[in-house]
């Protein structure tokens, strides 16, 4: 059996490695996909543009403006005369957001104690829109704290006290940075890429070469067939989480807080997954092109429901349910809380337990497959 097996994986490795678009697939592609998508996939937002229609031109307004542009999040591009010039800049995105001061907004500030200050903001990308906002009330929520604190020192008032004061911690990521919560989750996204496409022309390109007679003629048996085809693409999806671990934590500076043993085991679970799936389009597939195409139409779903980049708690309930059954989604957990949070088994066990019956249902499933179609 073990010379029947090592012979079957010689002919694997050798067949796999010796096209050069498949190396550049398993080498190469996962480095370049971790650097794309660690600066591409980015959620923060930095230096919106910003336009400014000051009708006032007073020494407050002024103050207001420069706040703005101090705090980073907001970058001052263009002063408005009027609100054509406005219209015309958001309709084709040259800013993100307009600041417009009415005239007298500094006397009704100092008269009446309060003034309007309106911010316009281009809401095509909800997201950012949301988060500008958030950003443009925090720098006026501590303007009026600081101007409220002026008036009363020159009343001769003492500051009252703050009553309660929201004094917020971070844990896991102290400067909330995006980058840090998606290039873990790059790790399975790239492991059932690579995987399942290779795996899913493996029994094909058997087909297509005229081989696969010749293979079950030969005394191999149907498990020993299985296991040389599967294990070189284990083998290789160790390989691309070393490779994209690396790149993660020397080039991104992400933490691995947590055992790199429940991260090996927890890739061997999905990997049955994912080899599964590949192994199951595979005996169905004609051609490796149409191997490819399949994979391809099992991925983007997995990918869209796995929690990548939408909270599976926003989506419809019946949707939730179906993310029930998509092993990216527990591997994501696994491997964001391994990296970010340092937890073990302890707190992990519910999406181990999954990813194995799942890893075990889809591998019975191809295999039974398979006897079918090469027996």
């Amino acid at each position: 059996m073990f010379e029947r097996l090592k012979a079957m994986l010689i002919k694997e490795f050798i067949q796999v490695l010796r096209d050069p678009r498949t190396r550049f697939v398993i080498f190469v592609f996962p480095v370049f996909q971790v650097v794309v998508f660690g600066y591409a996939v980015n959620t923060d937002v930095r230096n919106s543009r910003t336009a400014v229609l000051d009708r006032d031109n007073s020494r407050e307004s002024r103050g207001i403006v420069e706040r703005f542009q101090r705090s980073g999040y907001f970058d001052i591009t263009e002063r408005v005369a009027d609100e054509r010039r406005i219209r015309y800049l958001l309709d084709r995105g040259q800013v993100r957001a307009v600041l417009v001061f009415d005239h007298g907004f500094e006397g009704r500030l100092k008269k009446e104690g309060a003034a309007p200050l309106a911010l316009i903001l281009d809401g095509s990308d909800a997201n950012s829109a949301g988060i500008v906002l958030g950003y443009a009330s925090s720098i006026i929520g501590a303007y009026n704290a600081e101007e409220l604190a002026l008036r009363l020192a020159r009343n001769g008032v003492a500051a009252q006290t703050e009553g309660v004061t929201l004094r917020s911690r971070a844990w896991f990521n102290p400067n909330l940075e995006s980058r840090v919560y998606f290039v873990p989750a790059v790790i399975a996204m790239l492991v059932m890429v690579v995987t399942m496409l290779l795996s899913s022309m493996a029994v094909v390109r058997e087909k297509e070469i005229g081989t696969i007679e010749q293979v079950v003629v030969t005394p191999i048996t149907k498990g020993e067939f299985i296991l040389g085809k599967t294990i070189p693409f284990i083998l290789m999806g160790y390989a691309n989480v070393i490779i994209v671990a690396f790149v993660a934590v020397r080039w991104f500076d992400i933490p691995i807080r947590g055992s790199l043993g429940l991260l090996a085991f927890s890739t061997g679970l999905f990997l049955m997954s994912s080899l599964g799936a590949g192994l199951l389009i595979s005996t169905v597939s004609s051609t490796q092109q149409q191997a490819m195409m399949t994979a391809f139409f099992v991925i983007f779903p997995c990918m869209l429901l796995s929690g990548f980049s939408f909270p599976i708690d926003n989506m419809p309930v019946a949707v939730q349910y179906i993310t029930l059954i998509n092993p990216l989604r527990y591997y994501m957990i696994i491997l964001r809380s391994i990296f970010l949070k340092g937890v073990g088994i302890v707190v992990l066990w519910r999406e181990l337990v999954a990813l194995t019956a799942i890893g075990v249902v889809v591998l019975m499933v191809a295999v039974g497959r398979f006897r079918k179609t090469v027996g």
